[in-house]
């Protein structure tokens, strides 16, 4: 009897060029997993993901799902599996879900880290695991410009070139910036994100909080709908998919949100949206 089981996948994609299974010899995040799977199922695995992540961008807690007919533990799918994986993927939690789940569009939201670190000094540890730059930034002017984002809009300024997406249309349900030493962290959650969406958000609030633009910059930004109104791609090194919402009624595994190198810091419960 067919089955569905969901999976918590941290990993570095420092190493990979995307989330997605590309033409043979491209190192891909789903055709290591899949592989791993295949081996501990005993038969080819095709998973499924929340979010699918660009070349070099990481995951802290990616969710995905796959069916199969074979009875395993929990302890197989995750230490198992992990057995059969390189060191930089791992999976962190697996369980039984309902016949009607899809790690994709059961998703209520989506929620990304762009974590900066600024200091005089590239950082020779997690020098692909940040985005680093020598300015001081200003976290408030930041913060101030991130909230024009809030809510649903159109952002043409922020897609991709290459966008594939039916509709700029997205829904901002909270975009916080703090700074936690010398870390700053951009914290997005959305119903869904455009193709390099978070990078170029983070593009235009780098150039605001270096002083190089006003404030007033980002809402200028968003109202050209119109990406080459909207400054610099970021790198691709300090973006982590974190968490995605589902109905409680699914009982996905949550995770500590990550990056787990950052500080742990309480915040409030974000209600899932209608």
């Amino acid at each position: 009897m067919t089955k569905k089981v969901v999976l918590v996948v941290e990993y570095n994609g420092s190493e990979y060029k995307g989330w997605q299974a590309q033409k043979f010899g491209v190192p891909s995040v789903q055709e290591n997993l899949e592989k791993a799977l295949a081996i501990i199922a005993n038969h080819p695995v095709k998973v499924v993901c929340a979010g699918r992540t660009d070349s070099g961008v990481h995951a802290s807690a990616q969710v995905v799902h796959f069916e199969t007919d074979v009875e395993r533990s929990e302890r197989a799918w995750t230490i198992g599996v992990n057995t059969y994986l390189p060191t930089d993927i791992t999976v962190v939690a697996a369980s039984s879900v309902s016949d009607d789940f899809h790690a994709r569009f059961s998703a209520l939201s989506r929620r990304y880290r762009y974590v900066i670190y600024s200091s005089a000094f590239c950082p020779a540890i997690l020098a692909k695991g940040v985005t680093w730059t020598y300015k001081t930034l200003d976290v408030a002017a930041m913060e101030a410009a991130a909230k024009v984002f809030l809510g649903t809009h159109d952002f043409s300024s922020f897609r991709a070139i290459g966008c594939q997406a039916n509709t700029p249309i997205r829904t901002i349900l909270n975009f916080d910036v703090q700074q936690l030493g010398q870390y700053i962290v951009l914290d997005v959650r959305a119903n869904a994100f455009l193709h390099h969406m978070i990078r170029n958000f983070a593009g235009v609030l780098m150039s605001i909080g270096a002083g190089e633009k006003p404030v007033s910059w980002a809402k200028q930004t968003l109202e050209a709908k119109d990406r080459t109104k909207g400054g610099i791609t970021a790198p691709p090194t300090g973006l982590y998919f974190v968490d995605a919402q589902y109905p409680d009624v699914f009982n996905v595994p949550k995770r500590p949100l990550g990056p787990h190198f950052l500080p742990y810091v309480d915040e409030p419960v974000y209600e899932l949206p209608s």
